[in-house]
C-alpha cells in the first residue's frame, strides 16, 4: 500500500512518526481496544479517529484531548476496487472545529458526507450487516445449492443485479416477491422438502419465509 500512494510505512508501532496532525485508525475492534494506549503515547496532541461502525466516539476519551470517527460505510475487499466519490462517509468529532475538519477531509473523498453519533453509526452498522453481509451469505448458500445441481452461479447475476437496482427506485418492502410474501404453501413445501438433507438451510428458509409473509400482513 505505501509503495502504491508512495508514503513511508512501518511494521512497528513504536517507530510511527509522532509529527502528524491526524491520525486514522483502522483496525479489528479487539486490538484497537487492545492496543490504545499504546498507539496514541506520545502523539496526544494530534486528533485521532477510527473508522469503526460499532465503536462509539468516546472511546478516545481519557486518553486524548481531540477525537472523531471517519466511517466509511462500505464494503472492501482486496480484490476489488471502489468508487470512493460514491461512498457514504460518516463522521462525528469532539468539537466542531474538528468535525468540521473532518468533514472537509471526507468531502475530499466522497460527494456523499454526513453528520452522525455514536448511537446512529451503531444502527448504521447494524443495517449494513443485514444489507451486506447477511445478504452476500444468501449468495454463498445459493452458490453450494446451484453447484449441487451443476448448474451456475452467473445464472443469478440478472436476476441480483435487478434485485438490487429495483430498491433505487421502489421501497424494499414494495419491491418483495416470490412465495412467501404470498404465502404459497405449494412451492414453500416442496422447497422444504428438497433442503431435507441440508436441515440449517431449511430451518432458515422456514425462518425467513415466515417473516416475509409476516411483513408482508401487517
Amino acid at each position: 500500500l505505501a509503495q502504491t500512494v508512495e508514503a513511508a510505512y512501518t511494521t512497528e508501532l513504536q517507530t510511527v512518526t509522532k509529527e502528524a496532525q491526524l491520525y486514522i485508525v483502522s483496525l479489528k475492534d479487539a486490538t484497537f481496544v487492545e492496543l490504545l494506549s499504546a498507539i496514541v503515547s506520545g502523539k496526544e496532541n494530534a486528533l485521532w479517529v477510527h473508522t469503526a461502525g460499532s465503536i462509539p466516539m468516546n472511546i478516545w476519551q481519557g486518553h486524548i484531548a481531540r477525537y472523531g470517527v471517519l466511517y466509511p460505510m462500505q464494503t472492501f475487499s482486496k480484490q476489488r476496487e471502489v468508487d470512493f466519490g460514491q461512498i457514504p462517509f460518516f463522521v462525528e468529532g469532539n468539537s466542531e472545529e474538528d468535525m468540521q475538519l473532518l468533514k472537509d477531509i471526507a468531502s475530499a473523498l466522497s460527494e456523499k458526507v454526513y453528520e452522525a453519533n455514536s448511537e446512529q453509526r451503531k444502527s448504521l452498522h447494524l443495517a449494513a450487516v443485514f444489507t451486506c453481509n447477511f445478504t452476500n451469505h444468501m449468495y454463498a448458500l445459493a452458490a453450494e445449492l446451484l453447484k449441487k445441481y451443476e448448474l451456475p452461479f452467473e445464472a443469478m447475476l440478472p436476476l441480483i443485479d435487478e434485485t438490487a437496482c429495483k430498491v433505487h427506485e421502489l421501497e424494499p418492502f414494495v419491491a418483495q416477491t416470490g412465495p412467501a410474501v404470498r404465502y404459497d404453501k405449494n412451492v414453500i413445501n416442496e422447497h422444504l422438502r428438497m433442503l431435507a438433507d441440508e436441515p440449517q438451510m431449511q430451518e432458515l428458509y422456514r425462518e425467513i419465509s415466515e417473516n416475509i409473509h409476516r411483513m408482508a400482513t401487517k
